[in-house]
């Protein structure tokens, strides 16, 4: 069955709203600081690491084609829908790698269903660092990006009546 060229693909239409699913799970079970070497949240890996694990065919199914052209738009809110959509990528891999990172460096052992993952720095005394922090500030900040890419949608769905909204369901 050919795909309609005004929507998203199934398998990207599926990816997005699995992809919200799993952000939202990660950030309602992340916890912060030095216990969790005692107490790892391991929920929290396994949600932030099958958001990495989704975004590269997310981004083969960009490329080849599983976008819709983007409705006609004011060229200043088409370049912001760019850098928003932009951003939200960048943290859909920095996120997850920056968790990673922290977890090594508090010598916290990740796995990803049951395949443990080596760690990407060594084991510090003392606090995790910078990009601790940072993941810490960009698991908030990734959700108010999120928001806004929703309350954008369905304000074209609702005001500019573009039909944004149907491009992105399952029906």
């Amino acid at each position: 069955m050919p795909r309609n060229p005004a929507r998203y693909s199934k398998s990207m239409i599926v990816i997005h709203w699995l992809t919200v699913v799993l952000i939202l799970g990660a950030w309602l079970t992340s916890e912060g600081g030095r216990h969790m070497a005692e107490n790892p949240p391991l929920l929290h890996f396994l949600l932030g690491f099958a958001v990495l694990v989704l975004v590269l065919p997310r981004l083969l199914l960009r490329l080849a084609g599983g976008v819709p052209n983007a409705p006609p738009a004011d060229s200043k809110l088409a370049v912001a829908a760019k850098i928003g959509h932009g951003a939200l990528y960048l943290l859909l891999i920095a996120l997850p790698l920056s968790g990673w990172y922290a977890a090594s460096r508090l010598g916290v052992p990740v796995s990803f269903f049951g395949i443990s993952l080596p760690a990407i720095t060594e084991r510090v005394q003392g606090a995790p660092g910078l990009i601790a922090d940072l993941h810490e500030k960009a698991g908030t900040i990734i959700l108010y990006l999120a928001g806004l890419h929703a309350v954008m949608a369905i304000w074209h769905q609702v005001v500019l009546r573009d039909g944004t909204l149907q491009r992105m369901s399952l029906r």
